[in-house]
């Protein structure tokens, strides 16, 4: 067997027998520290592996003999500040919130706790900020322009029911006509010049002038003789220069002919009494608040 080895001749090793391009590769050992931590790590990831929640099962995972979980630790945890906090989680539930005095530790809870409701469940459609996402037709909500109202009464309604959904018999609903089954493309072009003109852009005067005949006859009944929106019916201003979906010429031409029809989900059966309120005082206290 002794014939048989291959022998590098410059440093006198035995080679592995495996050759690259005329390189040969020797046969070393490994360093006995190396080897050491090696074989250390074996016993270590089976020791754990032992201890500790390791092996995917179907529906679980092995527990391990020391019955560890980090979900239940973090559920402990979570457990521990709900029992701390739940004296003043049971007043602010109970609370009358337009009677909620500004300096009450319920009211300053709530809005210390509705900033964390609002980042896990609202953030996605309105922005971090609750300043909107105009091309989505996400509202902004930090300024005065609100669809519903924006009392602490309207927020929290709106809250509890949502909009236009088919899972919460109390959501507040409105629906736009599709106005491409109603007006011809020349008579939506000419609606679009008058609320153009009605919104202090530029505009097509006599286009404008016809536009505000289908606007008085198609329109008004829901966002009033002046473009002044009607809250009770979630009909937007259309007088201002604040838009859901945007105001230019090729918005509001998608907007007449096609119609709009934001939801937004009812949170009464998602989130606890105290959540509700606390995202409401939250969103009150932001600055577009009434």
């Amino acid at each position: 067997m002794a014939d048989k080895k291959d022998i590098d001749e410059v440093t006198g090793t035995d080679t592995t027998g495996h050759e690259w391009d005329g390189i040969k590769e020797l046969n070393n050992p490994l360093p006995r520290w190396w080897l050491w931590t090696f074989y250390g790590t074996v016993v270590w990831g089976l020791a754990y592996t032992i201890a500790y929640p390791a092996w995917p099962l179907i529906n679980s995972a092995t527990q391990g003999v020391l019955g560890y979980s980090t979900r239940a630790e973090v559920a402990e945890r979570i457990a521990e500040v709900d029992a701390r906090n739940a004296e003043v989680s049971e007043r602010l539930a109970a609370a009358d919130l337009s009677t909620l005095a500004p300096d009450d530790p319920a009211h300053r809870f709530g809005v210390a706790g509705g900033a964390s409701v609002f980042l896990a469940n609202c953030s996605q459609c309105h922005g971090q900020g609750a300043a909107g996402v105009q091309a989505a037709g996400y509202p902004n909500l930090l300024d005065d322009a609100w669809l519903w109202g924006g009392t602490l009464e309207d927020i929290e309604y709106t809250v509890r029911h949502g909009i236009r959904n088919d899972t919460d018999p109390d959501a507040r609903w409105s629906e736009m006509p599709v106005f491409g089954d109603i007006l011809s493309d020349e008579e939506i072009a000419q609606t679009v010049e008058y609320v153009l003109a009605m919104s202090g852009q530029e505009h097509d005067a006599a286009m404008a002038e016809q536009g505000m005949v289908w606007f008085e006859e198609q329109c008004t009944a829901c966002h009033g003789e002046n473009g002044e929106g009607i809250r009770e019916l979630g009909a937007p201003t259309l007088n201002d220069a604040i838009w859901l979906y945007g105001g230019d010429r090729e918005t509001l031409t998608e907007t007449i002919t096609y119609s709009r029809f934001g939801v937004m989900p009812a949170w009464g059966p998602r989130l606890d009494e105290h959540e509700i309120k606390a995202v409401t005082l939250y969103l009150h206290q932001l600055g577009g608040g009434e």
